[in-house]
């Protein structure tokens, strides 16, 4: 999809005024995107399984569920192993709005008290990300029928406001896949 289509899909869902956000109400493109999360939450059971494949193809990876309603995409995410206190992992995003995804990682440290997110990687990824990059791609690739949103498009800034991001820092990919990809659980 070109990024005319995307923003037009997009527009749908993310208001291009501050104005309900100000006043803390719903703006009509907001309540569109809860109503399309009622509809998509029904393929959890489809989701759950994805994150079980994963498990299996991903030995020594911690698999978890990243999926947030109030951004835009199913998100899926394998820790890694590693003990030492610094860790990386790769999330992998199915948007709700259009059959696109996309894969990421961040490099944190823990402490007793929390984690911290050092770097968010984006393609090319480090090395040790790239091959769980390929399995979670594939994965969504093959159950969803969806395809990989090439990073230049999902750079492209949008005169939208997605949750915490404003214009002229929001791009195609806070709309479509998670408005703080820096956020996991």
């Amino acid at each position: 999809m070109s990024p005319e289509q995307l923003l037009s899909i997009v527009r749908h869902y993310w208001p291009s005024t501050e104005e309900y956000y100000l006043r803390g109400e719903a703006s009509p493109e907001l309540e569109r995107l809860q109503a399309l999360w009622q509809q998509e939450l029904k393929k959890l059971d489809k989701w759950w399984a994805l994150l079980d494949e994963l498990e299996v193809e991903l030995p020594g990876f911690n698999i978890g569920d990243g999926t947030a309603t109030s951004d835009a995409s199913f998100r899926c995410i394998a820790y890694s192993g590693r003990t030492d206190p610094h860790h990386f992992a790769v999330v992998g995003c199915l948007s709700i709005l259009a059959p696109v995804l996309t894969v990421y990682g961040l490099e944190f440290e823990e402490t007793e008290e929390r984690r911290r997110v050092i770097r968010i990687c984006f393609e090319p990824l480090p090395a040790e990300m790239q091959q769980p990059a390929r399995v979670m791609a594939r994965k969504i690739e093959a159950g969803f029928g969806a395809s990989a949103l090439p990073r230049e498009v999902a750079e492209t800034p949008i005169p939208l406001f997605v949750e915490w991001r404003a214009p002229p820092e929001t791009t195609l990919f806070h709309a479509l896949f998670a408005s703080r990809p820096e956020i996991i659980p």
